[in-house]
């Protein structure tokens, strides 16, 4: 087993060991929008802790001016620079984040606390079902939390908050309507949401409208082969809209509401043969909360959602070619209890129970297998998070068991039952300062299409192969940190290490077949199969006057190494990272500046053929704000990727031939009012 890099570990220890020099007046877990300095609220967590208040959960949200500067075309593409988070990066369309070199079924994606229910996690080449351009907040968990939300979240959660739902009654009509332009793809995006009230009604509608060309790249299209294209990379637009309302009765015990929602997106994908994706989903929910509902509860909640996702892959000549379907209904009853004491003890806590049913295929549209058969899924999970506290010691503890039933049409049903637990401390050794550890115990059942696919894979030129009798994926996980959480100055380490019994992964052998699985065809073989591995890691951050008017700067670092057991790299790892940024905030001004360096990964897995060289990133961003009666008008210019540098990612499936954009000036203009 190699060593963490000394490099990124002396990063980390010198971040950890910074000088504690502080101002007390900085505000705690507040963003600055638009020069309003607002509370930050993790949404995904039932006590509604602040951002800087997660006990053992490392929390990231974005938000404000933070969000529009980042937000991209795909939830990958917007997380991918945040601390331990990179992307799959399948094209402009479809680029997933992967947290701590975990990803797919293992990182759960929500919006407003419930499950996407597409099959982005099934495949790179599957957009997530959420728009970013209309969200309010994107928030990114790990630890016990995320055991409220499901067994599988081994690399913890991400929760796109829209707000669909009005919780609060506005004064008068509220809103915010953005327009930008990008130079590398020609691309046109209009966004915007309006929230009013009538009465004891909340309502809400948002929208978004989005058109890229093929972007542009800056060198030749495959890694060192001059002569096999350039300008722009084939099979890398997107046509994406989305539209949604909601709308809720609101009173002082509570609210009740409900909320629709329609996505459409068509994306090319940039792999050699070029293909495309046609994705639709109409998503349904219902939210209610009641305050103090009976004796001894602060709260209870219930939530429902309803979705009936569809995406046709499509071949060159755009007819399907496999059909994926996936028809789903949560459930969720949260109960948080008021303040308990059991001797000198205080708890605070939420349990709750959760069911899921979902209709899932993946049908052959051209007459030759079906890569993945119908499969009826149900799960019916319940859970318990608690939180105390002994003195400077904060503790916090979650429990979940979770049963899920796979019942495949022509296939073996199987049946799990799956517990998980999380435990850990945070002991604030002096005023902002404070140390922590977390052990978890996190159980995930093997996925449909890790149990019974069967056939071609079309977008990733795959035949893939499931197995029936694939176990259940255990995983234990300890995580260190040591953080500084008051003052101008900032930061936070954290050293992890996830041992995973049973690791399932898809293995590609050299076996090519066809389309119908007999030996000779283009599509590479992939098995799942199962074996020990483990994943470490370091992360390290440190901030200078983060949400304050004036002068403000960031370092960071972090790297992981993911292997089985056995010796094998796990495949597509992150490449290590260390960056810097500068900004300054003043009225109406805000600029900034950063830079990313990442160097060469060479881990290679079995079937990868090539090292990804390291890059530099440099991303900038102007702003000017002007007030116009009640509305707040802003101008925006952002560059990314300044030096025009030929970027790839060692997480990307097509970093080989499928390069990021090149220099992107974006300019637009937001209205709030």
């Amino acid at each position: 087993m190699k060593k963490i890099q000394p490099t990124l570990l002396a990063s980390a220890i010198l971040l950890a060991y910074a000088p504690a020099f502080a101002d007390p007046i900085a505000a705690d877990d507040q963003t600055v929008n638009n020069g309003k300095v607002q509370q930050v609220v993790v949404t995904a967590n039932p006590l509604r802790n602040g951002e800087g208040d997660q006990i053992l959960t490392p929390a990231k949200v974005l938000a404000g001016d933070e969000l529009r500067d980042k937000v991209g075309s795909s939830l990958g593409e917007t997380l991918q620079n945040e601390l331990g988070v990179s992307a799959s990066a399948f094209g402009a369309g479809a680029s997933r984040p992967i947290i701590r070199g975990m990803e797919g079924s293992r990182v759960k994606m929500l919006e407003n606390g419930m499950a996407t229910s597409d099959v982005s996690g099934l495949s790179n080449d599957h957009a997530v079902a959420s728009e970013g351009a209309v969200a309010r907040q994107i928030e990114i968990l790990r630890g016990p939390a995320a055991l409220l939300y499901g067994s599988g979240a081994i690399g913890g959660l991400v929760n796109v908050v829209n707000e669909r739902i009005p919780t609060a009654l506005e004064d008068k009509p509220t809103g915010q309507v953005e327009t930008r332009y990008s130079t590398v793809d020609n691309g046109r995006n209009v966004s915007g949401s309006l929230d009013g009230a009538a009465g004891h009604v909340g309502m809400h509608i948002d929208g978004n409208w989005r058109d890229t060309g093929d972007y542009k790249i800056p060198g030749s299209r495959v890694l060192n082969e001059p002569a096999s294209g350039s300008g722009r990379l084939p099979d890398s637009d997107t046509s994406e809209r989305s539209i949604g309302a909601g709308a809720s009765y609101i009173r002082d015990w509570g609210y009740v509401g409900v909320s629709a929602n329609h996505l459409s997106n068509n994306y090319g994908i940039p792999s050699d043969e070029g293909s495309r994706i046609d994705q639709r989903q109409n998503r349904y929910d219902l939210d209610s909360l009641v305050h103090d509902p009976f004796a001894g509860f602060e709260s209870a909640r219930f939530k429902a959602g309803f979705t009936d996702y569809r995406h046709a892959e499509l071949g060159e000549d755009l007819a399907p070619e496999v059909v994926f379907s996936n028809r789903s209904f949560e459930s969720r009853l949260e109960l948080t209890h008021k303040p308990l004491s059991v001797g000198s003890l205080g708890f605070r806590g939420t349990f709750g129970v959760q069911t899921e049913n979902t209709h899932f295929s993946a049908l052959s549209a051209a007459g030759g297998p079906d890569t993945v058969p119908v499969t009826h899924s149900t799960s019916q999970a319940a859970f318990l998070v608690e939180e105390t506290r002994i003195g400077p010691v904060a503790l916090n503890a979650g429990l979940r068991y979770e049963n899920v039933r796979r019942e495949p049409v022509g296939n073996v049903e199987r049946s799990f039952n799956l517990g998980s637990g999380s435990v850990g401390a945070l002991w604030a050794f002096m005023p902002g300062y404070s140390a922590g550890a977390t052990l978890s115990y996190a159980q995930r059942a093997p996925s449909t299409d890790e149990l019974y696919s069967g056939g071609p894979h079309d977008a990733t030129l795959t035949f893939d192969i499931g197995d029936p009798n694939l176990k259940k994926e255990i995983s234990r996980n300890i995580e260190l940190s040591l953080q500084k959480t008051s003052g101008l100055l900032r930061w936070k380490a954290n050293l992890f290490r996830n041992n995973v019994a049973d690791f399932i992964y898809g293995h590609i052998g050299g076996l090519t077949l066809d389309e119908d699985g007999n030996p000779g065809g283009e599509f590479r073989q992939r098995l799942f199969q199962q074996a020990p591995a483990h994943i470490q890691g370091v992360e390290a951050e440190l901030t200078w006057n983060q949400t304050g008017m004036g002068w403000n700067g960031r370092l960071f670092a972090d790297g992981s190494r993911g292997k089985l057991d056995l010796g094998e790299n796990l495949p597509l790892q992150p490449a290590d990272r260390i960056g810097a940024s500068i900004g300054y905030r003043q009225a109406d001004y805000r600029a900034g500046l950063s830079w990313t360096h990442a160097r060469g990964q060479d881990r290679l897995a079995a079937f990868e053929s090539t090292p990804t060289p390291g890059y530099n990133l440099v991303d900038a961003n102007f702003s000017y704000t002007q007030k116009l009666a009640t509305t707040d008008l802003t101008w925006f210019l952002l560059a990314k990727n300044l030096l025009n540098r030929d970027i790839r990612l060692s997480t990307s499936l097509l970093k080989d031939i499928s390069p990021l954009p090149g220099r992107n000036l974006v300019f637009g203009v937001r209205a709030h009012f």
